[in-house]
C-alpha cells in the first residue's frame, strides 16, 4: 500500500464535497452552509418540541461563538427566528420558518445525490469495512478529549 498521510486524504475528500455542495446545493437564492443543513435537519428530526442555541452546540460540536454566528446568518435569511424563552430570558428557543423547511428539502435531496455519487462503486462489505474504522478513528480522537478533560 502506498504511504499516504490519511488525514490529508480525509481533507482532500471533505473539500471535494463541500465544493461539490456549494456548486449543486447552494443557490444564489437561498445560499444554504452544510453547517446550517446540519442545524435546520437537527430541528426538524428533534424529538423535542423546542431546540435550544445549546441543543445545537452540542449537537454540531461547534463553540457558542460559532453557533451564534451560524444562527445570526440563519435568521438574516428568514430561515429561523430566535424567540426568547418566558422562563429564562437568557436563552433563546429556535424556531423554524416555512422557507427553512423548502431550503432544506431542496437541499437534502442534492446532498442524497451527491451521496450516492460519492459511493458509487463502492461494494456494501467496503462500505462497512470504511465505517468500522471511521467510527473506531473517531472514539480514538473521544477517548483522547475525555483524557484531555480529566487533565484539566
Amino acid at each position: 500500500m502506498e504511504d499516504k498521510n490519511f488525514l490529508r486524504e480525509i481533507k482532500a475528500l471533505d473539500h471535494l464535497i463541500i465544493n461539490r455542495l456549494s456548486v449543486d446545493c447552494i443557490s444564489n437564492i437561498n445560499r444554504i452552509t452544510p453547517s446550517q443543513i446540519h442545524i435546520l435537519e437537527y430541528i426538524i428530526n428533534s424529538p423535542k418540541k423546542e431546540v435550544y442555541q445549546k441543543d445545537l452546540e452540542k449537537i454540531i460540536n461547534h463553540s457558542r461563538a460559532t453557533v451564534s454566528s451560524v444562527l445570526i446568518t440563519m435568521e438574516k435569511n428568514g430561515l429561523i427566528k430566535r424567540i426568547t424563552d418566558n422562563n429564562d430570558t437568557r436563552i433563546k428557543k429556535i424556531v423554524l420558518s416555512n422557507k427553512a423547511l423548502n431550503v432544506f428539502e431542496k437541499s437534502k435531496k442534492n446532498i442524497n445525490l451527491i451521496e450516492k455519487e460519492c459511493l458509487n462503486g463502492i461494494s456494501q462489505n467496503d462500505l462497512c469495512i470504511f465505517y468500522k474504522v471511521l467510527n473506531k478513528m473517531k472514539n480514538n480522537l473521544q477517548r483522547k478529549d475525555d483524557i484531555y478533560d480529566e487533565i484539566i
